[in-house]
C-alpha cells in the first residue's frame, strides 16, 4: 500500500536523533513527520555518497516499508544487516516481509526463524509452529477469482463499500476531487470518497465524488452505512467544523465520524465517542444487524501496531466500549481494515500472521460470541504485495485492494468471485420412490451451523448455492417422513454437486382392508420351521405394529398365519393357528388391548408363489410362504 498509510495505523514509529549534517537532519524532520517520499529523496542522496550507517540504512528501509513499498525496503534492510550490527528483533521481520515482496521465500523464512529465536514475539512462534505455512496458502488457493476494474486511476484507489447498489471507495485522483491539495505523506491529493453504480451485469459506472459534505480537504476513507441507509460512519484525519486536531507530537491522526441523511444531503457529522487525539481509530464496519461496529485502532492496550476491536451500538444510537477481539485474531503486527459479512465471518488484513507478504487478507469465522483462528485465503487474493479492504455480498461476488503489480497506479480495486457450486437433487419415499413436493430442506455447515433453508417444489427439487471444496450437511424433512440428514464435500471447482435425499415414511394413510405388513413396509413375520415362537427378528417387526396399532387406538387387526405346503393340510392348519395365536399373545403382552386383535391360521391354502405340493422349491422360496398378515378391519 503505497498512499494508504496516511490514515493506516502506523503511529508509533521509534527513531534515534542524530546530527551528521544539515541533509540528515532535515530528512529526520521529514521521516518523524511520516513525510516518508520527500525523507527518502535526502536519504538515497546521502547514500549515494558512501555514507553507511545502522540508522540511515533502518530509517531508508522504514520509509520504503511504511509506505507500502516492500519491494524497494528490501534493498536498505539487506544493507542494514550487512553491517553486522545488533539491531532489534523486529527488524529481522521486517526484512522477511520484505524479501517475500520480492518472492525470496526461502531467505525471508531464514529471517523469520532469526525472529523467532531473538523475540518472544506471537510472530515468530507462529512461523516455527507451521514452517510448512506456504503449502497450506498454497492449498487454499482455489477458491477466488478477481479481476480487475474499471475504476481505477493513477492514483492511490482502496476501500471499497457498499451503498446499496453502488460502491463507494477512496481515492487520491484529482478528476472530480473537491480540493487540490497535496498530502507530504504520500505527494498525492488528500483523499475523498467517490460512488460509482454496480450494473446488473456487475460491470461499474462512472465515478463521481460522493458528498461535499462529508469530504473535507483532508484525507477521507472507509465508509458503512446503516441497513436503513440514513446513517453512516467513515474514517477521517481529526478535522471537525473547521478545526485541526493534533497529538502530543502535533501530528494530526485520524478519527471514525458519524453522519446522517437529512432532506438527502448527508449533514450532522460527528465524531464517535470513543476517539481520541492521542491514538487513531479507522474503517468501521457494521454487523449485519447493526448492533455492533467493529474497527482498528491503535489506542493503548493492544497487543501490536494497530488491532481489531468491538463496540456495540444501542438503540438510542450510544456505544458501549470497545473490546478488543484478543490474540486470535491480533498479533504484535498491524491488524486493520475489519469486515464483518453477512454471516458474521470476521474478514481482516494483517501483517502478523503468517502470509505472502505485507499484508494479507483472512477470514476467521464466528463461533460462541468469538472468532476462530485465522485462515489466510490464498491467491489469487493475497500477494506478495498489500493486500487490504476485503469485502463480500451474499451472491458471492466482492472487492478488494492491492498494490500488487500489474495494477493501474498504486493502490488498485480488484473485484473477486467466490468459487461456487450449485447444490441440487429430488426428494423421494426411500420405499416407494415416490416423489415427495414441498420437502423442507436445511444447509448446514460443518460445524452444524445453519447457513440456508429452502423449500422443495411441486416435483420435489431443491437448490442451493454452496462454495467449493467445502464439507456441508444437509437436512430433509417433512410431514409424516423421518428426517434424514447426509453430508457433503463440495468439488472444488465452480459446477453442480448432485445430492438426492430420501425419506422414510412414518406415518401412514391407514383404512379398512389395510395390510399393516405392506403399507409399512414392514419384513414379513418369519417362523422357522416347524415352529411357532417369536423369532428376535419377528419380535422387532412386530413391535412396529404395535406401535401404529398405539398410534391409532380405535384400529382393530386380523393376524392371518400362513405356512408352506410341506407337511400335511391339518398339520399346517394346526402350525398356522399356533403361530396366529403367538403372534396375537406377544402383541396383547406389549401393549394392545386383547380385545383389538383377531388371529386365525390359514395352513398352506394361500401360498404366494407356485411352491404347492410335489413342485421343487428353495428353502428361501418355501419361507416366504411361512407368514402373517395384519388386515385392519376396523379404524374406528
Amino acid at each position: 500500500m503505497k498512499a494508504i498509510y496516511s490514515i493506516l495505523l502506523t503511529i508509533g514509529i521509534s527513531c534515534v536523533s542524530f546530527s551528521q549534517s544539515s541533509k540528515l537532519a532535515s530528512a529526520d524532520r521529514k521521516y518523524d513527520k511520516y513525510s516518508y517520499i520527500d525523507a527518502i529523496e535526502i536519504y538515497e542522496k546521502v547514500a549515494e555518497k558512501g555514507h553507511k550507517s545502522s540508522e540511515l540504512f533502518k530509517k531508508l528501509g522504514n520509509s520504503y516499508y511504511f509506505n507500502g513499498e516492500l519491494d524497494k525496503a528490501a534493498k536498505w534492510y539487506g544493507d542494514l544487516f550487512a553491517l553486522n550490527e545488533e539491531v532489534e528483533p523486529e527488524y529481522y521481520f521486517r526484512y522477511s516481509q520484505a524479501l517475500k515482496a520480492n518472492n525470496v521465500y526461502d531467505k525471508a523464512n531464514e529471517y523469520l526463524e532469526l525472529f523467532y529465536k531473538k523475540s518472544n514475539d506471537s510472530r515468530g512462534k507462529a512461523y516455527e509452529a507451521n514452517k510448512d505455512y506456504l503449502n497450506d496458502i498454497e492449498a487454499l488457493s482455489w477458491k477466488y477469482s478477481m479481476d480487475k476494474t474499471s475504476i481505477n486511476s493513477e492514483y492511490s484507489d482502496y476501500g471499497p463499500s457498499y451503498f446499496g447498489n453502488q460502491l463507494l471507495f477512496t481515492s487520491a485522483r484529482k478528476e472530480g476531487a473537491l480540493h487540490n491539495k497535496v498530502h507530504k505523506w504520500t505527494m498525492q491529493n488528500f483523499t475523498d470518497l467517490y460512488v460509482v453504480t454496480i450494473n446488473e451485469d456487475k460491470t461499474l459506472g462512472t465515478p463521481t465524488n460522493f458528498s461535499e459534505t462529508i469530504n473535507s480537504k483532508f484525507n477521507e476513507s472507509s465508509p458503512v452505512f446503516t441497513n436503513d441507509g440514513k446513517t453512516m460512519y467513515f474514517t477521517r484525519n481529526n478535522y471537525l467544523d473547521g478545526k485541526k486536531g493534533k497529538d502530543g507530537d502535533k501530528s494530526t491522526l485520524v478519527k471514525i465520524y458519524k453522519a446522517s441523511l437529512v432532506d438527502n444531503k448527508w449533514d450532522n457529522i460527528e465524531e464517535v465517542p470513543f476517539n481520541s487525539d492521542n491514538y487513531s481509530t479507522a474503517h468501521p464496519s457494521l454487523s449485519a444487524d447493526n448492533k455492533y461496529m467493529y474497527f482498528a485502532s491503535d489506542m493503548p492496550g493492544g497487543f501490536g501496531k494497530s488491532d481489531i476491536y468491538k463496540v456495540s451500538i444501542n438503540s438510542d444510537g450510544s456505544f458501549g466500549s470497545p473490546e478488543n477481539l484478543g490474540n486470535t485474531v491480533n498479533t504484535e503486527g498491524r491488524e486493520t481494515f475489519p469486515f464483518i459479512a453477512y454471516d458474521s465471518t470476521l474478514y481482516f488484513a494483517s501483517d502478523g500472521h503468517l502470509g505472502l507478504g505485507g499484508l494479507d487478507i483472512f477470514e476467521s469465522k464466528s463461533a460462541s460470541n468469538s472468532f476462530q483462528e485465522p485462515l489466510n485465503l490464498g491467491k489469487p487474493i493475497n500477494s506478495s504485495m498489500d493486500d487490504f479492504a476485503f469485502i463480500v455480498r451474499k451472491d458471492k461476488t466482492g472487492f478488494f485492494t492491492s498494490n500488487r503489480d500489474g495494477g493501474s497506479g498504486y493502490d488498485d480495486i480488484y473485484s473477486l468471485k467466490v468459487c461456487t457450486q450449485k447444490l441440487f437433487g429430488v426428494v423421494t419415499d426411500i420405499d416407494t420412490n415416490e416423489i415427495l413436493p414441498y420437502a423442507s430442506l436445511k444447509l448446514l455447515d460443518e460445524n452444524q451451523k445453519e447457513l440456508a433453508a429452502a423449500t422443495a417444489d411441486e416435483f420435489g427439487k431443491y437448490s442451493f448455492d454452496i462454495e467449493c471444496n467445502t464439507k456441508y450437511y444437509l437436512r430433509a424433512s417433512k410431514e409424516e417422513y423421518e428426517t434424514n440428514e447426509k453430508s457433503i464435500t463440495s468439488n472444488k471447482e465452480s459446477g453442480e454437486t448432485e445430492l438426492n435425499m430420501e425419506l422414510k415414511r412414518n406415518v401412514f394413510p391407514v383404512s379398512e382392508g389395510t395390510d399393516l405388513a405392506k403399507i409399512f413396509d414392514i419384513s414379513i413375520i418369519y417362523f422357522d420351521l416347524d415352529k411357532w415362537n417369536i423369532r428376535p427378528d419377528a419380535a422387532k417387526d412386530l413391535q412396529k405394529i404395535v406401535e401404529v396399532m398405539k398410534q391409532y387406538p380405535k384400529m382393530q387387526v386380523d393376524i392371518r398365519s400362513h405356512t408352506d405346503s410341506r407337511q400335511t393340510h391339518a398339520y399346517n392348519e394346526r402350525l398356522s393357528e399356533r403361530r396366529a395365536k403367538s403372534t396375537l399373545e406377544f402383541m396383547v403382552k406389549n401393549g394392545i388391548e386383547r380385545e383389538r386383535l383377531t388371529a386365525k391360521g390359514y395352513g398352506e391354502t394361500q401360498l404366494v408363489n407356485g411352491c404347492s405340493d410335489g413342485v421343487s422349491c428353495s428353502e428361501a422360496e418355501h419361507q416366504k410362504n411361512r407368514r402373517s398378515e395384519f388386515i385392519v378391519i376396523k379404524m374406528d
